[in-house]
């Protein structure tokens, strides 16, 4: 049985946070120089289409799927 562990992930700095910022910021990496290997290395979905920069800008409603790690949900503070 496969645990998919959802969370939310707040931009405290709008209006996007980056997909590498998303990794450090959620401990999947130690370092943002380390997020381009990771992408490399595993499979990652924004918005159910496979995504593989670490720059990427994340707008509040978008989703990011990383297996093995769960499905991050990106909101900004004012959307509370």
């Amino acid at each position: 049985m496969v645990v998919i562990v959802k969370k939310e992930v707040l931009i405290t700095t709008p209006p996007f946070i980056t997909l590498g910022q998303l990794l450090k910021e959620e401990a999947i990496i130690g370092t943002g120089g380390q997020a381009k290997w990771y992408l490399r290395e595993h499979s990652v979905e924004v918005n159910d289409e496979p995504e593989n920069r670490r720059g990427r800008k994340l707008y509040p409603k978008d989703t990011v799927n990383i297996p093995d790690e769960g499905l991050f949900f990106v909101r900004s503070r004012r959307e509370e």
